[in-house]
């Protein structure tokens, strides 16, 4: 229960430095605090349970809690931009070099079995996407982005770019993130850029595009550091797990965002993974 009791108390810190509003709703009976939806939701999704086992273990260890039917309403009702403020609030260290990555998260699906059975063919299943920006070196999530369809990695940097806490040195992703526009677009907010030149065929024209020029600057090393973004991937499947129980995507995307802020909160708390030095001369 020690863990538990740690990531309580960190919670409340944690939404009381973002500047979270005390309640949610300016009408009816107001019996429940923010924090306590939140810190339930956070518990719920680090220890891995339901709403109404979450409910029952906060109970036991003697905080007034939401019923599981409150807090089922709440994971939908709670406003993009307050997961956004939260999940800043837990990043307060200089970021040097950011990478960006994306990847594939399960969706709840009805058994082949209920298909059968109202003589519907089994579906295809078809994950959310979901794209993340790290710190390198503290390993920590600075924003994250979910879409309920399929799409290319490269849509979801500027939405990432403009959500980070902090403007990072250098950004590093693999080729799929390889486009002139991008580099431009680092260029002119005066962040370097190292991705591997994407091989685009024969290149008619000789102008010094902006991917040109960064790949004459390319570094190997740096590059190596775009590695800690599939480390946060696996972290958080093997802790969290590779899908969501959700099945709104209010509810999904929310579940996802309680994830990242409790991956940063134990981070901190715990220091489980070894940080990586902050290499200045990259």
């Amino acid at each position: 229960m020690k863990k538990e009791v740690k990531l309580i108390n960190k919670s409340k810190r944690l939404i009381k430095r973002a500047g979270c509003p005390r309640w949610l709703h300016h009408y009816g009976p107001k019996k429940y605090e923010f924090w306590q939806h939140a810190v339930a939701l956070l518990v719920k999704q680090e220890c891995k349970l339901g709403y109404r086992r979450v409910s029952r273990l906060l109970n036991w260890l003697g905080y007034v809690v939401p019923t599981y039917s409150a807090l089922a309403k709440m994971m939908k009702r709670i406003p993009l931009p307050l997961w956004q403020r939260l999940l800043q609030a837990t990043i307060n260290s200089k970021t040097y070099i950011v990478a960006i990555d994306g990847t594939g998260i399960s969706r709840p699906l009805p058994s082949p079995y209920y298909y059968k059975r109202i003589d519907r063919p089994y579906p295809v299943e078809i994950p959310l996407k979901l794209s993340i920006a790290i710190d390198t070196r503290t390993k920590k999530i600075l924003a994250l982005r979910l879409r309920a369809k399929r799409a290319h990695d490269i849509k979801d940097v500027k939405y990432l770019l403009n959500r980070l806490p902090r403007k990072p040195c250098k950004l590093v992703a693999d080729k799929a993130y390889d486009a002139n526009w991008l580099h431009k677009l680092c260029q002119e907010k005066g962040i370097k850029t190292c991705i591997p030149k994407r091989n685009y065929g024969k290149d008619k024209h000789h102008r010094k595009t902006a991917r040109k020029r960064a790949a004459k600057n390319f570094n190997m090393r740096t590059y190596g550091r775009r590695e800690m973004v599939e480390t946060v991937f696996s972290s958080m499947k093997r802790k969290f797990g590779p899908s969501v129980s959700s099945t709104t995507y209010t509810a999904q995307r929310a579940e996802l965002y309680c994830r990242a802020i409790a991956h940063n909160i134990i981070n901190l708390i715990q220091k489980l993974f070894q940080r990586s030095p902050c290499y200045r001369n990259i």
